[in-house]
């Protein structure tokens, strides 16, 4: 039986631009780059990251529809969310992390609140277990070890 902790990274709209997209901004990390960190850092934990990006706001609402089933089966531990743009505009991104009952970290790259005003407002945070913000990609990876404490602290209990 495999038991290896399994977490879904979750990459929205225009990530897929990282390493060329407003570099001042977020870096010259590409998406490949973060994916390839994730992975390592899963792995330190003893998790496994499966990693995914769309431009496509009902493709993200499919996979997080069905990794609340994964959760609930005990397959998955949660998501790490990084929802670009979707964040300040998804009510839809929101009512689906709440409706399927998976934890969810939010992250992004860079610190939204020191930004344009639009990008204050979560729609994700209210229904995320957890934030993380301007940290750089590193954010992936607090991400992630707070969702594999988490799921370790609730098997122990």
């Amino acid at each position: 039986m495999n038991t290896t902790l399994k977490i879904l990274v979750l990459n929205g709209p225009n990530l897929n631009l990282l390493g060329t997209r407003e570099p001042a901004v977020y870096g010259h990390t590409t998406l490949a780059d973060v994916e390839a960190l994730c992975r390592a850092a899963a792995t330190e934990r003893g998790a496994e990251a499966d990693c995914r990006q769309s431009n496509h706001e009902g493709v993200l609402l499919d996979w997080i529809h069905a990794a609340g089933v994964q959760h609930r089966a005990g397959a998955l531990a949660g998501i790490v969310f990084n929802a670009g743009a979707y964040t300040h505009t998804s009510v839809a991104l929101h009512d689906a992390i709440k409706g399927s009952g998976v934890p969810v970290i939010e992250v992004h790259i860079s610190n939204v609140h020191a930004r344009e005003a639009f990008r204050h407002h979560s729609y994700i945070s209210p229904a995320a277990a957890g934030i993380v913000v301007g940290f750089g990609i590193d954010g992936y990876v607090l991400a992630i070890d707070g969702l594999v404490r988490k799921a370790k602290a609730a098997k122990a209990a």
